[in-house]
């Protein structure tokens, strides 16, 4: 009885032996069919042709017409596998016949992405000091249009399409631009005019086009052109072809701004230190027609700008701010935030952790140095 029980067992020991190798190699053949079949996928891939993407521009029940890729137009006709499909479509067609296969979803791309500032700003108003008048011109012609256009259609008038900021460097022109874009809630894409002077011919016209695209894409949004003197220049009759270049492009601005389709929501802001040299057709009416004088500051504005930038920083409480705020007179605001930093540089170096009255008129002293010798270079080269 008990060496029949030894062979049972010895046998269900090679039945389970012969069963977990049978699930072994049935494992392993599942494992060489989904290698296999994957590389059969993959060898398809290769022998496929490539399929054409074009653009249909009419429909006609199961055809249609298509635009493709160098200009030319086909009647062809539509798979039944394509789906519903509808003019501006974008979709993919057999290479010998020009059947339209399938639908593709295409994301529009912007090629001025590397050439632009695209941002949500967080300035606020309070944190511009001594623009008071400037800031309430730019809330009408900007931000009421904006937040508020029901109430330019009731009286039956359209808005300005944008306003130019001119003035000396450092006064605060970019802060503004910020400003009412964070107030609007705007995208706030940011240009400079020398970027927009491409090497190729219509390079920069193009570039403009893709900008005011994008802004309608974005709405609301404003477009600050930075330096715009060096793409609104007055133009001449005779030039290289370089500033026939510039030209192109600045006519081009102009197309974009007085376009046949309303900018709306869009609205442009063009900055320049060189009013003066600037083309009347940029600031005619109906373009950037609101011309906004933005000056360095007045006694009142240099102490709310100083008040703005030192509110944050460790000051002795005997300094004399009357006696300093007069010694800054004819700085603009950049340069008022420079002598703070400058002087917080002086306190470190003494290793103090107060900014003394005698930080803020070394770093005045230095601020207004600079500003001398930068004169100086540029009247005697």
């Amino acid at each position: 009885m008990l060496e029949n029980t030894d062979a049972d067992n010895e046998l269900e020991n090679v039945v389970y032996k012969y069963a977990s190798s049978a699930h072994q190699l049935e494992g392993e053949n599942r494992l060489l069919r989904e290698t296999i079949n994957h590389l059969k996928h993959e060898l398809e891939k290769y022998r496929r042709p490539a399929l054409m993407v074009c653009e249909v521009v009419e429909v006609y029940n199961d055809k249609a017409i298509i635009k493709t890729p160098n200009g030319n137009m086909f009647y062809v006709d539509i798979s039944s596998d394509a789906g519903t499909i509808s003019p501006g479509d974008t979709v993919v067609a057999e290479q010998r016949n020009l059947t339209i296969i399938d639908k593709i979803p295409l994301k529009r791309s912007f090629n001025v992405g590397k050439y632009v500032i695209i941002e949500k700003p967080e300035v606020k108003w309070s944190d511009i000091g001594g623009l008071k008048s400037q800031i309430k011109e730019i809330k009408e012609v900007i931000e009421l249009p904006l937040k508020s256009p029901k109430l330019f259609e009731k009286i039956g008038i359209t808005p300005p399409k944008g306003i130019l900021l001119y003035g000396p460097p450092g006064t605060g022109k970019t802060l503004l631009a910020k400003a009412v874009a964070a107030s609007t809630k705007s995208t706030f894409i940011e240009i400079v005019g020398s970027e927009l002077v491409q090497k190729f011919i219509g390079e920069g016209a193009k570039m403009i086009k893709e900008i005011f695209e994008l802004a309608k894409e974005k709405a609301p949004s404003i477009i600050f052109i930075d330096e715009i003197d060096a793409l609104a220049a007055v133009r001449i009759d005779i030039g290289t072809s370089g500033e026939r270049e510039v030209q192109r492009t600045f006519m081009q601005l102009l197309a974009e701004l007085d376009g046949f389709k309303p900018l709306g929501n869009v609205k442009v802001i063009g900055c320049t230190n060189r009013k003066d040299i600037l083309d009347p057709a940029i600031t005619r009416p109906g373009r950037l027609d609101r011309l906004i004088y933005v000056p360095i500051p007045d006694e009142d504005g240099v102490k709310s700008i100083f008040n703005i930038y030192s509110k944050s920083m460790s000051l002795d409480k005997s300094i004399d701010r009357k006696k300093i705020i007069k010694s800054m007179l004819g700085l603009s605001g950049a340069e008022i935030k420079a002598v703070l930093t400058e002087a917080g540089y002086f306190a470190i170096r003494e290793k103090r952790h107060i900014v003394v009255e005698k930080d803020i008129s070394s770093a005045i002293k230095k601020i207004k140095g600079e500003e001398e010798k930068q004169s100086f270079l540029e009247m005697f080269g």
